[in-house]
Formats: structure tokens, C-alpha cells, sequence
């Protein structure tokens, strides 16, 4: 009987490769970072970043096009190191974080683009508004063991959007010509991913 249970099971793991190969991970936050950066005043990159965020990732490594992601970043937890600047961001004229408190990515397509990188092509929601975008992503990187016996892998990804196409239309001209808020902004996410056990 035993013999015939281990059959079915190798049987099946054959037939389903993708399933066999499938691990799944959650974004350390401790250890990751969601970024951005965005032109001001037509002159230098203004950088922040959201400290609040959770993500589930599912990794193929047999066939890496079947892996999935999901991240959510909560809007008010924006900061850029200035407090005035800060809370003109989290207003109605830009994330509008009462009504709007969380951005969220939910992956649709993975493709190979090299060694070891890829592109993912997703949902991106913000601000009442969903877009599809694509991260290019580096990593995943393979797998190590944590002093603590944890298991670890790390990527990262990155995109760039036009703000204006998610309902974020706020900005004032300079007398010099052009505005003081760029409409292009570089999204980053540097992740430290833990396997679920």
C-alpha cells in the first residue's frame, strides 16, 4: 500500500512540475524598502519612501513565468524626511490618504528579459485608480539560511508612472518656466523575502 501511495505522489509531482516547485514567501518589512523619487522644480529628485507594507509572493523555480506577487503599501506611512511636505502629500491634492489608505500590485504576467531578471506585468491601484504596469524586476536571488534558520531570498524592483494617470494632477508653474512637481515618478521596492514554513 505504501509503495502505491509513493507511486500516485511521484506520478502526480511529475504531472504538476509547477506545483512541486512552488514555494511561498512574505515581504520582511524590517528588512525591505519601498521608494520613490520625483522631480522638483525641474531641477533635482525629491526621495521618499512608505515604511508600511505587506507582500506575498509565490516563487516557480521550475518555471519562473508562473510565480505570482501580491503587495499592499499603506498611504499614510509616506514620508520624505520633511514634515510640511509630508502632510501636503498625505491631503486631498495628492494621496488623499482618508479616503485613500492603501496602494496595492497584484501581479497578472511574469516574463524572462535575462539572466536573472524579469518582468512582471501587474495591477497597480492607487488613489481609487488601477493601471497596469510592469516592475522590472532583478532577483530572485537563491536561497540562504538565516543564523536563525530562517529562509531568505531578496529582489529588487522598479517601475516608473505618470502620476496624472492615477488622479494625482496637483502642481503650480515656476515664474522661470515649468512646475514645481515632476508628473514622472520612480517607484523602487528592495525586498527581503521569507519563506513561509
Amino acid at each position: 500500500m505504501k509503495r502505491i501511495i509513493t507511486a500516485i505522489s511521484m506520478i502526480i509531482a511529475l504531472a504538476l512540475p509547477g506545483l512541486a516547485a512552488a514555494s511561498s514567501w512574505t515581504i520582511d518589512q524590517d528588512h525591505s524598502n519601498v521608494g520613490f523619487k520625483v522631480k522638483h522644480l525641474m531641477v533635482s529628485n525629491v526621495k521618499g519612501e512608505f515604511r508600511n507594507f505587506n507582500g506575498t509572493l509565490e516563487i516557480d523555480d521550475r518555471d519562473v513565468t508562473r510565480s505570482k506577487v501580491s503587495v499592499n503599501i499603506e498611504t499614510p506611512s509616506i514620508t520624505t524626511g520633511v514634515t510640511k511636505r509630508d502632510d501636503h502629500l498625505k491631503s486631498p491634492d495628492f494621496f488623499d490618504v482618508a479616503k485613500y489608505p492603501a496602494m496595492t500590485f497584484v501581479s497578472k504576467k511574469v516574463k524572462k528579459a535575462g539572466n536573472n531578471k524579469l518582468k512582471v506585468y501587474g495591477d497597480l491601484t492607487l488613489h481609487g485608480i488601477t493601471r497596469e504596469v510592469v516592475l522590472d524586476v532583478e532577483g530572485p536571488t537563491k536561497a540562504y539560511k538565516d543564523p536563525w534558520g530562517n529562509t531568505k531570498r531578496g529582489a529588487t524592483a522598479t517601475t516608473k508612472v505618470n502620476r496624472k494617470d492615477f488622479g494625482l494632477t496637483w502642481n503650480k508653474a515656476i515664474e522661470s518656466g515649468g512646475v514645481m512637481v515632476g508628473e514622472e515618478v520612480t517607484i523602487t521596492l528592495e525586498v527581503e523575502l521569507l519563506q513561509k514554513k
